[in-house]
C-alpha cells in the first residue's frame, strides 16, 4: 500500500512517512481490542483512574515534545500548540476523576417484595475518528472518557496530523494502560468509517468532523444500531450589541476567530455588530488583526500559522473574492493577503458583509472576519439561527436582560457571553440541529460510553 507522507504546512516538507494499516490488520486490531475489553471492563474504577492519572503525568512531562509535533504537522503556533496540550490533558485529568463517579441507583419498589436497582456498564469497543485541527484535544476527549467508563478504543487520527495521536497512545502504554485497550490505525476516513460502522465487535462510533461525513456515518451505523456520538460542523455567529465593552468584544473576536488561523469548528464565522458601534468596532478590530504576526509556528511571536494545505488556501480565497464581488470591503488587498506565499494567508476583516456572501453561510475555516451590521436584536437572532448548524455562538453585551434573551433564544449547544473561549474539560461540549448529538466534557461526557441496566429482584 502507498505510504502516507505527513507534511509540514508551513514548509510543505515531508516530516514523516508512515505505512497505512491494511484492512486485515484493522480487523485483527478490532479483535484484539475486543479481547482487551473483556479484561479492562473488570478493572475497578480506582485502578482505571490511577492509570489515567499516570498518563496525564507523562503528557505533562512531554508537553514541549507534543506541542512541537502539533506545530510541525498542523502549523499551529508553538505557544498555541502548548495550550492545546494543556487543554487536551485537562480531559485526561477530569475523566480520571469521573471514573470513580459513575453511579447507579436504587428505585423505591412498587411492592414490598421487590428490590429495584439501576447500574451503569461500559458500552464496549469504541471506534474513534478525529480531525486534523486539534490532534491532541480531539483524541483525549474521546480516549479519556472511554477508558474511564471501562471501554476500550481504537483511534483513527486524521491522515494530515497522525503523529500527535501516535505519541499520545505511546505515552498511554507507558503509563500502564494495556496496549490493546487503546490503539491507533492509519487509514483514510472512508476506510475506517466503513469498517467501524459495519463491524459487529465495534459497539460505538465517535466522530468529530464535517456534517456531511457525520450523516454518512450515522446512516451506516444504523445498519447495526450502533451507539454514536457526533460533533459536527459549525457556523458560529458572533453578536456584538450596542452596550458591549468594545475592547473586550474585539479581543474576544480575535480569540475566537483567529485561533489556529480560523480553523476551528467553533470559531466566529459570521460577525454581527450593532450599527451604533460598528465603525468603532471595525476600526479597532482591523488595527489588532493587522498586528497579528503570520508565519511558521516555530518562529517566535507568530500568532497566525499557515492554513493546512493548498486546498484550504483555495477555499478561503474563494470566500474572500466572493465577498468582495458582493460589496464587501477588505481591510487589505487580495494580493497582500497572499503575499507570504505557500499556505500562509494574512488575516483580513471584511466590512459591509451581507447574507448573500459565502463567508456568511458556509464554514470558511480560515483567517477571515466578515462583519455585518444590524439594528434590531430580534432580527439578528433570527439571522443567527437561520442555519442548519447549532454548535457554538457568541455574544457581547453588558445588559443582563439582553444577555439572558440571547442565551434563551440562540439555538446553539455552546454559547459564550462576553467570552471568546468557552470550552473546558468540566463543561459539556456539543451541538444542536445538524451540528451533531452527544456531549464531550463535563459529567455528560462519560454518559455516551455507558449503558444502563435495570434489575428487578423478587425478594
Amino acid at each position: 500500500m502507498t505510504q502516507l507522507e505527513v507534511t509540514n504546512p508551513a514548509t510543505n516538507e515531508v516530516i514523516e512517512r508512515l505505512e497505512y494499516t491494511s484492512h486485515e490488520d484493522i480487523h485483527a486490531q478490532i479483535e484484539r481490542t475486543h479481547q482487551a475489553f473483556e479484561e479492562w471492563k473488570y478493572k475497578d474504577a480506582h485502578e482505571r483512574s490511577a492509570k489515567l492519572l499516570q498518563w496525564a503525568t507523562l503528557i505533562d512531562e512531554h508537553q514541549d515534545e507534543l506541542a512541537r509535533l502539533i506545530t510541525l504537522e498542523g502549523g499551529k503556533p508553538l505557544a498555541e500548540a502548548k495550550g492545546e496540550v494543556i487543554y487536551a490533558n485537562s480531559y485526561v485529568k477530569w475523566y480520571a476523576e469521573e471514573a470513580k463517579r459513575v453511579y447507579g441507583r436504587t428505585i423505591p419498589a412498587h411492592t414490598p417484595t421487590k428490590k429495584l436497582v439501576v447500574d451503569k456498564f461500559p458500552v464496549g469497543v469504541v471506534g474513534a475518528i478525529t480531525p486534523w485541527n486539534f490532534p491532541a484535544a480531539m483524541i483525549t476527549r474521546k480516549i479519556a472518557p472511554a477508558l474511564a467508563a471501562g471501554c476500550t478504543i481504537i483511534c483513527k487520527p486524521a491522515v494530515k496530523t497522525p503523529l500527535t495521536t501516535i505519541r499520545l497512545v505511546e505515552l498511554a502504554h507507558e503509563a500502564g494502560i494495556p496496549k490493546d485497550a487503546v490503539s491507533y490505525i492509519i487509514a483514510s476516513g472512508k476506510d475506517a468509517g466503513d469498517i467501524f460502522t459495519s463491524h459487529q465487535l465495534i459497539n460505538k462510533v465517535t466522530f468529530t468532523g464535517s456534517t456531511g461525513v457525520g450523516k454518512t456515518l450515522i446512516e451506516q451505523s444504523a445498519q447495526t444500531v450502533k451507539n454514536v456520538t457526533m460533533e459536527l460542523g459549525g457556523l458560529a455567529p458572533f453578536i456584538v450589541h450596542k452596550d458591549a465593552d468594545l475592547e473586550a468584544a474585539v479581543d474576544g473576536t480575535i480569540a475566537s476567530k483567529f485561533r489556529n488561523a480560523g480553523q476551528t469548528c467553533i470559531c466566529a464565522n459570521r460577525i454581527y455588530v450593532h450599527e451604533d458601534i460598528a465603525d468603532q468596532y471595525i476600526e479597532r478590530l482591523t488595527e489588532k488583526v493587522h498586528d497579528l504576526k503570520v508565519g511558521n509556528g516555530l518562529d517566535e511571536g507568530v500568532k497566525v500559522g499557515p492554513v493546512i494545505d493548498a486546498n484550504a488556501v483555495e477555499k478561503v480565497l474563494s470566500h474572500i473574492t466572493d465577498a468582495q464581488d458582493k460589496g464587501g470591503k477588505l481591510s487589505r488587498s487580495v494580493e497582500d493577503i497572499q503575499s507570504l506565499g505557500g499556505n500562509f494567508l494574512k488575516p483580513v476583516v471584511i466590512a459591509n458583509a451581507n447574507t448573500t456572501m459565502k463567508a456568511m453561510y458556509e464554514e470558511t475555516f480560515g483567517p477571515v472576519a466578515p462583519v455585518m451590521t444590524y439594528s434590531d436584536l430580534d432580527e439578528v437572532i433570527r439571522i443567527a439561527n437561520d442555519t442548519e448548524f447549532g454548535l457554538a455562538s457568541y455574544f457581547f453585551t453588558n445588559d443582563y436582560r439582553t444577555g439572558l434573551k440571547l442565551f434563551n433564544e440562540l439555538d446553539y449547544g455552546v454559547i459564550g457571553w462576553n467570552d471568546g473561549g468557552p470550552s473546558a474539560a468540566h463543561a459539556p461540549f456539543g451541538g444542536l440541529k445538524e451540528s451533531g448529538y452527544g456531549r464531550e466534557g463535563g459529567t455528560e461526557g462519560i454518559e455516551p460510553y455507558l449503558e444502563t441496566k435495570y434489575l428487578s429482584v423478587e425478594v
